[in-house]
Order: C-alpha cells, then sequence, then structure tokens
C-alpha cells in the first residue's frame, strides 16, 4: 500500500476507536478499504470537514453489528480501515494523493470507501475507478471552472469530474448559479430536491437504475443533500434538502453497480447526527454491495 498513510505510532490494536466499528479484516482478506480524508482547505463558508472522518468512525461504534434488513453480521464482512490520508496544503495535490491510493485498493481487486473531508478528495477517487456513471447526492451543482483561485475547489467537484466521466447523475441539488443550472441541463442528468420530492425517490430511482443498466458507477454522497434541519453539522448547509431515508434508499439503489463509494462534508459541530447518518450510510452501502456480489 501508498506510504501515504497514517495510523498510529503505538498500533491500531492499541487505539482502537481510530478504524471503523467491525473493520477488523487485515488488507490482504479486505473486500473494503476504508480511509478517510481529514481535508477542508478551500471551505468556502464554514470550516470542520476535516475533523468528519474521526467522528464517523467514533459513532460507528455506537450501532450493532448486526444488520436486520440484510440479515449480515458486520464482523463477518472483511472490512479494512487503512486510517487517514496524511493530506498536503494544495486542493490539487491532495487530489492526485487521493487518486494514487485509490488506484492502489482498485488494483489490488478491493473497494474503496472514503470518508470525507471536503468534497475535493472525490475528484482524485473518481480518476483512479473510472467509472461509466457519476452519481452524486448534493445540495450544491459544484459545476463552477474556478472558485476561490483554484479549480480544485469543494465547489467545482462536479465540473472535475465531467473530465473523467463524461455520464454524471446529480440527485438532491438546489443551490447554484445561472452558469451552473446551464451546464447541468447540457452536461448532467438532473434530479433537483423539489423533483425528488414531487415524483418520489422511488420513481427517481427507477430512472436511475433504467439509465445505469449494468455499467459500473462512482456513488458520492456529500452530506449536505439532506436538508440541514435534520443533519446541521455542515460546511456549508442548504434548507429544503432531502431526508435521510431518501438518502438510504438511494445507497441500497446503486450499492450493488457501484465500484467506489464516498460520504463527505461531514463538519461534527452538531450533536453528533450528521456523523451518525454518515456511518450508517457506509453500513448501508457496504452490506448492500456484500450481498449482492455473493
Amino acid at each position: 500500500m501508498s506510504d501515504l498513510f497514517w495510523l498510529t505510532k503505538t498500533g491500531m490494536h492499541e487505539l482502537a476507536h481510530l478504524h471503523f466499528a467491525d473493520a477488523d479484516a487485515s488488507y490482504e482478506d479486505a473486500r473494503y478499504a476504508i480511509f478517510g480524508v481529514p481535508y477542508d482547505g478551500t471551505t468556502s463558508f464554514r470550516p470542520g470537514t476535516r475533523f468528519g472522518p474521526r467522528a464517523i468512525r467514533e459513532v460507528s461504534f455506537n450501532f450493532e453489528s448486526y444488520d436486520p434488513a440484510t440479515g449480515i453480521d458486520f464482523f463477518e464482512v472483511p472490512v479494512t480501515d487503512l486510517g487517514d490520508l496524511a493530506v498536503s496544503r494544495l486542493p490539487e495535490e491532495v487530489a492526485g494523493e487521493v487518486a494514487d491510493v485509490t488506484a492502489d485498493i482498485v488494483r489490488d481487486g478491493k473497494v474503496p470507501v472514503m470518508l470525507g473531508g471536503e468534497h475535493t478528495a472525490t475528484v482524485g477517487a473518481v480518476r483512479a475507478v473510472r467509472p461509466d456513471v457519476y452519481v452524486v447526492c448534493d445540495a450544491h451543482l459544484d459545476l463552477r471552472d474556478e472558485l476561490d483561485g483554484t479549480p480544485y475547489s469543494h465547489g467545482c467537484v462536479t465540473r472535475r469530474v465531467l473530465e473523467t466521466v463524461e455520464d454524471v447523475v446529480i440527485i438532491g441539488a438546489r443551490s447554484g448559479d445561472r452558469e451552473q443550472y446551464e451546464i447541468a441541463a447540457e452536461r448532467t442528468q438532473l434530479y433537483t430536491a423539489d423533483m425528488v420530492r414531487e415524483r418520489g425517490i422511488g420513481a427517481v430511482l427507477r430512472e436511475v437504475r433504467e439509465h445505469v443498466a449494468e455499467r459500473r458507477i462512482y456513488l458520492s454522497i456529500d452530506a449536505d443533500a439532506i436538508d440541514c434541519c435534520l443533519t446541521p453539522g455542515l460546511g456549508t448547509p442548504e434548507p429544503f434538502g432531502m431526508t435521510p431515508l431518501e438518502i438510504r434508499e438511494v445507497v441500497r439503489a446503486l450499492a450493488p453497480h457501484a465500484a467506489g463509494f464516498d460520504y463527505v462534508e461531514v463538519a461534527p459541530n452538531d450533536s453528533g447526527q450528521t456523523a451518525a447518518v454518515a456511518a450508517q450510510m457506509v453500513r448501508e452501502f457496504i452490506a448492500r454491495h456484500w450481498v449482492a456480489g455473493r
């Protein structure tokens, strides 16, 4: 594996809270490789997403290992947690570091599961996975070509992804300037939060599944896709969004098609509900992917 990772100087067994619950497999035996990207260098409103990976891991120990929806015990699923990336300061370098590590994971026949950290990290993961379709749940279109002097801002993520993947599906968006909405109409399949509410998440997902068919996807969940009144631990909160249950339906429906997954933009400045939802979505992804592959 890449030397970009650090765990602890004393060994992970002495500081168990630093890894995701039940992620006890060796790297060699693992099917899923979790890693964190504690970075929020291009924050445009409220910092704190650098603390997201740790918060997600900590709350993961709150849940039972048994998943009644699928009938699996997570301690029976081969998952490893590689720790956090030792990130650079520049966002383009962070994207490159994520790409390097994700490429290692994919080359070794494992599924990358990334914890954020700001959304910029997704650019690197997508470049490594090279999916046929990129599906993202996000409050923001993220289609700016540049923000605050960098094309690798968290507000430019989907624009950068379009340089790698031509087929992009956005679910839950409700924020962007006029130019971004024009680009979205031309180059993406867009389901706004209002469309999800009006049509129902089931109808939207039936259409998305038909669109994806049997192709490989990369699934990215930005925590702010959920209404900030429900999960307020966000760097760029937006009201009138999706619900945690709707996001769970997205993960359950699309996990079997995914070659990579991330949950990003958790800024744990709330009472823990945003990180708790994130941890459960990671579990949902692994459970549904594992069951579909057996």
